[in-house]
């Protein structure tokens, strides 16, 4: 028992200090060298924290641009998707439906097509931040018309905030919504 006991006591031991010290310790000393140094990367407008980068925020006025839906109502300390699936007509129905209803009612010049399915369906973790370049163009002549703005201003602050995959490879381009409104907000008339 003893050839079997000690060992096994040693393994455990050695990987609590990797796994539960060492690990966690890099991952945080790598952390130090990202925007936010580990601590999230905050927006601020005006002097003021308004939100962070990485966290969507609900915004339903039609002079702002409008983030992806979110299962759990933007609650970051319950983050998560629905179990509601393209084949549930519940979810169909009454959710996408809905969100296509309303979105029709605050953009006429839209048809229903030209919705991009990301205006319309949660996100797995019902916090996403970002939006393709095609969820922020479609809601242009809304918030031009409602600002008194151009649409080529409004255009301006889409492609000012619009990154690029990395090394043009590495995932879809996406503008950050909450970045976006706060260029909005700071754009002189």
């Amino acid at each position: 028992m003893k050839t079997y006991l000690f060992p096994a006591i040693k393994l455990t031991v050695i990987l609590i200090v990797i796994l539960a010290g060492l690990y966690p310790l890099a991952i945080a000393a790598v952390g130090k060298f990202t925007p936010g140094h580990g601590d999230g990367e905050t927006l601020s407008y005006k002097g003021r924290v308004v939100g962070y980068a990485n966290i969507g925020q609900k915004f339903t006025k039609d002079q702002y641009f409008w983030s992806r839906p979110s299962a759990v109502d933007y609650h970051a300390d319950g983050s998560g998707g629905s179990n509601k699936g393209p084949s549930n007509p519940d979810y169909l129905n009454k959710d996408v439906k809905g969100r296509i209803d309303t979105f029709l009612k605050h953009n006429p010049d839209i048809k229903k097509e030209q919705i991009p399915a990301e205006l319309v369906t949660a996100s797995g973790s019902g916090l996403d931040p970002d939006l393709s370049p095609a969820g922020a163009q479609v809601q242009v002549a809304r918030i031009a018309h409602v600002r008194g703005i151009t649409t080529e201003q409004v255009n301006n602050i889409i492609s000012a905030n619009t990154v690029q995959p990395l090394w043009g490879l590495f995932g879809p381009a996406k503008v950050n919504v909450l970045k976006l409104n706060i260029a909005l907000d700071e754009l002189k008339k």
